[in-house]
């Protein structure tokens, strides 16, 4: 009894010793690349702790030894390091399957200014993080592909400092996504760290976009946040356009506008961005930002009012040529443009928010986007938290982007099950969208098209319901039948809206030849390409493509020797950036269709 009494008192005292982490905020502060920053980038020291008994040892508090006699069983300055952003499988080949938390630590030097909040921004951590500064707990972030911050004004010390994250790619069946996948666990700090500076009343968010279905109408708001936030005068100037504006805000920091505007709409032919400045008291800045409008009517999918046929290309957030979590610009560069080349006017950014320079650089190009929250294959349908979870991540991915005009459709899930739970958690997650961004529409890709006679296949998934856009993943020649046999095949839909094929595709291993009727050869994935188009063509309600996929990208499930060697082979390009036959198919097809298509204005 006495020896269960100690264990429990020890279990207290080592309960009220631990930092009590919190939540980060409601949304992560907007226009991070227009702000005074500093980065934390760089190399940082590492702890492996595959039973993570750094959070007993308290490694968040970086301790040293006091004296030679002193028991402290760690030391990030000894330690190896990793560079960040990164991922550390690709950086250490004893952790590419290594699933579990990993310590990281990094020293910077910060001198304090008076009138100065300071935040800790995070692009990314995978999965689940905690974020210690000088020992003391920031708080605590779950999800692998949106954004976070933390104020750190009171913590930070004038001189030196140290950040501590315990970051763990842990696969579990409550998460988001959940236990299976078909893509690599990229694990780490993936995206930039930042230190952000603004004033002590700062602009922490804002909407500059055309009023729902006009061309010639801006609404917005700006929200302010600090301790004199209400009755703050907020301004919006587009000065090529000869607007400004200006409005006071609310009890809550919220001030609202509504003004005429004369505008050249952005589109893929005419990627026209206008320079906005947003400024309130002592915080200003500017943002790159497009107008356009995105709706539907029966099959069709209008931009600007004029239909449109998206040609896209399904892609990961996979580092070219090099391998890895792709995070730069650089990596953005090389993959929106061998998108371009191939002749897409969009591409389907599966299968969660990729990083903000690949947004920002689809501005820029012209390229529509789709983007996605990895909700995929099947999840915790009936668990509060994993739904919460869910809602997080779609409310952080929209909150990042919901100024950037080459997003025109956020997707809630990818290939999940049909039945009730699911059903219920999705239409949630659709109004969910319809309330944080009504001007944009909503899809899932699905993949539960159902026989309706021989080679006829009728599309009846009851998410269509609650969903703008449809989505259709199906693989006749890979995995149903031979590449011919999509020929016969005849897709119908019950709903009268357009319809994307999502995916659809075939692995071939660059410089594997062979006939056409051979698996793996780049004359197969070609082969299948031309009957899969020749097919998908005759749907009715066919509004766009997103072929899969833009480049093999590592995934565990693929260990076929000589072939896969765990790579997913359905790239048009192979992960060292060549081009496999399948690749020409595609942008003939879309360079013939793009000949007869009517100009928009």
């Amino acid at each position: 009894m006495r020896c269960l009494l100690l264990i429990f008192l020890f279990a207290a005292l080592i309960q009220t010793e631990m930092p009590q982490a919190q939540t980060p905020p409601a949304s992560p502060i907007a226009n991070v690349s227009g702000r005074k920053t500093t980065s934390l980038n760089g190399a940082w020291h590492i702890i492996v702790d595959p039973l993570e008994s750094g959070l007993n040892a308290k490694y968040f508090r970086n301790r040293k030894p006091k004296d030679k006699s002193d028991l402290v069983e760690y030391d990030f300055e000894a330690s190896e390091t990793l560079n960040v952003p990164g991922d550390w499988n690709t950086q250490k080949e004893k952790l590419l399957f290594y699933e579990g938390p990993v310590w990281y630590e990094k020293t910077f030097s910060y001198a304090k200014r008076e009138h100065t909040r300071v935040f800790v921004y995070f692009g990314a951590v995978n999965y689940r993080s905690r974020i210690y500064l000088n020992g003391e707990a920031l708080g605590e972030h779950e999800g692998g592909f949106t954004p976070f911050d933390f104020e750190v004004t009171k913590l930070l010390r004038d001189g030196e400092n140290f950040i501590v994250v315990e970051a763990s790619n842990q696969r579990r069946n409550d998460a988001v996504p959940g236990l299976n996948t078909d893509w690599w666990n990229y694990g780490g700090i993936t995206r930039d760290v930042l230190l952000i500076e603004t004033p002590e009343t700062f602009i922490h968010d804002y909407w500059v976009q055309l009023a729902k279905g006009s061309h010639d109408q801006i609404d917005g708001w700006v929200q302010v946040d600090g301790d004199r936030r209400p009755q703050q005068r907020v301004s919006v100037e587009i000065s090529e356009a000869g607007i400004k504006t200006s409005a006071v805000t609310d009890a809550d920091g919220r001030a609202a506008f509504h003004l005429p505007a004369k505008l050249q709409l952005w589109s893929p032919k005419n990627p026209k961005l206008y320079d906005v400045l947003i400024s309130s008291g002592g915080d200003a800045f500017h943002d790159s930002i497009g107008f356009r409008t995105i709706e539907t009517r029966g099959s069709q999918i209008l931009l600007n009012g004029e239909p449109i046929f998206l040609r896209g290309i399904s892609l990961h957030e996979e580092a070219p040529i090099r391998g890895g979590r792709a995070y730069s610009a650089d990596d953005a560069q090389t993959l929106l443009g061998w998108a371009k080349e191939l002749g897409c006017n969009f591409v389907r950014l599966a299968h969660y928010p990729h990083n903000e320079n690949e947004i920002r650089l689809a501005d820029r190009m012209g390229l529509l986007v789709w983007s996605e929250i990895p909700v995929y294959w099947d999840i915790a349908w009936d668990s509060p938290a994993t739904l919460a979870n869910a809602q997080l991540q779609l409310k952080d991915m929209i909150a990042r982007d919901h100024n950037r005009a080459s997003v025109i459709l956020w997707s809630l899930s990818n290939e999940t099950p049909v039945k009730p739970d699911r059903l219920t958690f999705l239409r949630t997650l659709a109004e969910d969208a319809r309330r944080l961004d009504s001007t944009r529409l909503i899809t899932s890709a699905m993949n539960s098209a159902e026989d309706d006679g021989p080679d006829r296949h009728i599309f009846r998934d009851p998410l269509g319901e609650f969903l703008d856009v449809l989505g259709l993943n199906e693989y006749y020649g890979w995995y149903v039948g031979r590449p011919e046999d999509a020929d016969r095949q005849i897709w119908t839909s019950v709903y009268d809206k357009p319809l994307i094929i999502s995916e659809f595709g075939g692995g071939a291993a660059y410089g594997r030849h062979g006939d056409a009727a051979t698996r793996w050869t780049e004359e197969y994935q070609a082969n299948l390409f031309v009957h899969q188009l020749n097919t998908v063509s005759k749907i009715p309600h066919l509004a766009g493509l997103s072929p899969w996929v833009l480049m093999d990208f590592r995934s565990p499930r693929r260990p076929l020797p000589g072939i896969q060697d765990y790579y997913n082979r359905k790239g048009l390009f192979s992960n060292a950036g060549q081009r496999k036959q399948a690749f020409f198919v595609l942008q003939k097809f879309y360079r013939d269709r793009q000949a007869h298509e009517p100009p928009l204005p």
